[in-house]
């Protein structure tokens, strides 16, 4: 690596990499794209589900329709995405109107954990070829509080004069830290708590027409990341805690006929505590506390019995399936969450076995906890997402998006904010 660039984006993920294809297009800069992982990591390698209508993945304070419907076509010229058929899911919609649940209609695509890898190698070989400087196994310590310059784990200082931070969820405390040292204000009074819920697809039968249903109920419970065919849960390590995700493989891989998703509650935290990102690190420490170092799940039989689950819940015959993560504990949802999310996610699992019954059948199991501590949100200072001269913060980790496609999109809007001061 040389000691200056004109442009360091640190983070590979899909707003990292969109800024970096639109510099790279558009201009002749220098410009070094930094990854402290062997691969990009997040949504592009988890899955690689990708929606493709607003306003799904773009915040309403961020975005208008007219311009993401621009970006958009922009992202599908470096993806490439096969669309999923969407059919038959006319009297799913009239039913959730009846009770007051939203279904939206959206435009998707899957690429598969097991095919995400390659998707993500191509396009890093495509930046090296627009002569993009790659650092892959490179982690940067920190920012300069009073120079344009940042210091790597390694030591090496590098100068720049147009840096972008699109860390991603998972480094929000390094993006924290860094925002601190540069004296930016932000508040991070947002997060997602949430179960995943994993059934048979015959209880879930409109994944059949409708690859990710996007359903909307009332007390800000939303359904996320919803993955069937060859569906599997998996556990993966926040500090201080595990969280559950969902994961499927591409078509090709055999089906095991399995559906899981996300049940998800939007909290919004007032004084006195307004860390939404600490908020959900507690939760999570207490289910390691209470599972004894794991995630936990529980029949929806027991828990409509009010009994916890046990080992030996798992090999009835009326429990038909076995759970995908067999490290999970059987344990007893309502001794783990707060009593005002689990009631409102149950009560929107409730209206939704209205519109797809089936969903709630004794042997369905959910699991707890699925945090997304989606953003820091900096006090930007112009549209590009600039929150100091010559300084972006983009991404879901800063909250101007929540999702691949709307990720991308924010790595073009910085790069125009670059582009456009050139």
């Amino acid at each position: 690596m040389k000691n200056r660039y004109d442009v360091i984006v640190v983070g590979s993920g899909p707003a990292g990499l969109g800024a970096a294809f639109k510099l790279a297009e558009n201009s002749d800069k220098s410009i070094l794209l930094v990854e402290k992982k062997k691969i990009s990591s997040g949504g592009l390698r988890n899955d690689c589900k990708q929606n493709y209508t607003y306003p799904v993945g773009f915040p309403f304070e961020h975005w208008e329709k007219d311009e993401v419907d621009e970006l958009l076509k922009e992202v599908k010229n470096h993806l490439n995405p096969k669309m999923e058929t969407r059919q038959n899911i006319e009297k799913y919609e009239k039913r959730a109107r009846k009770i007051g649940v939203e279904i939206l209609s959206i435009d998707q695509a899957h690429v598969g954990t097991d095919k995400s890898s390659a998707l993500i190698n191509s396009l890093i070989e495509k930046l090296r070829a627009l002569h993009v400087e790659v650092a892959l196994n490179t982690e940067v310590k920190e920012l300069s509080n009073d120079k344009k310059e940042i210091t790597l784990l390694s030591g090496q200082v590098i100068e720049f004069d147009h840096i972008i931070l699109a860390a991603g969820r998972a480094d929000y405390d390094w993006v924290q830290s860094q925002m601190n040292t540069l004296g930016i204000n932000y508040n991070d009074n947002i997060v997602d708590i949430g179960v995943r819920v994993e059934t048979k697809e015959e209880n879930y039968p409109i994944v059949r027409d409708y690859y990710d249903p996007k359903i909307l109920f009332p007390g800000k419970v939303r359904t996320f990341c919803t993955n069937s065919g060859c569906a599997h849960i998996v556990k993966e390590k926040y500090k201080g805690y595990f969280s559950v995700n969902g994961h499927s493989l591409s078509k090709e891989n055999k089906r095991n006929n399995l559906v899981n998703f996300a049940m998800l509650k939007t909290i919004r935290l007032t004084e006195p505590v307004v860390s939404g990102q600490q908020f959900g690190k507690i939760l999570g420490e207490m289910v390691m506390q209470l599972s004894g170092g794991s995630v936990i799940m529980q029949r929806v039989g027991d828990f409509r019995l009010g009994s916890r689950s046990k080992k030996e819940t798992f090999n009835s015959d009326l429990y038909d399936f076995e759970p995908t993560l067999k490290s999970a504990v059987a344990a007893d949802l309502s001794l783990s969450m707060p009593a005002k999310i689990l009631r409102d996610i149950w009560k929107s699992l409730k209206m939704l076995d209205t519109i797809i019954p089936g969903i709630l059948h004794p042997s369905t199991i959910i699991y707890y906890p699925e945090i997304k501590t989606y953003s820091n949100r900096p006090e930007f200072i112009d549209k590009n997402f600039m929150v100091k001269d010559g300084y972006y913060i983009i991404g879901d980790g800063a909250g101007t998006s929540r999702g691949i496609t709307g990720a991308w999109a924010s790595g073009i809007r910085a790069a125009n904010g670059i582009l456009n001061r050139s």
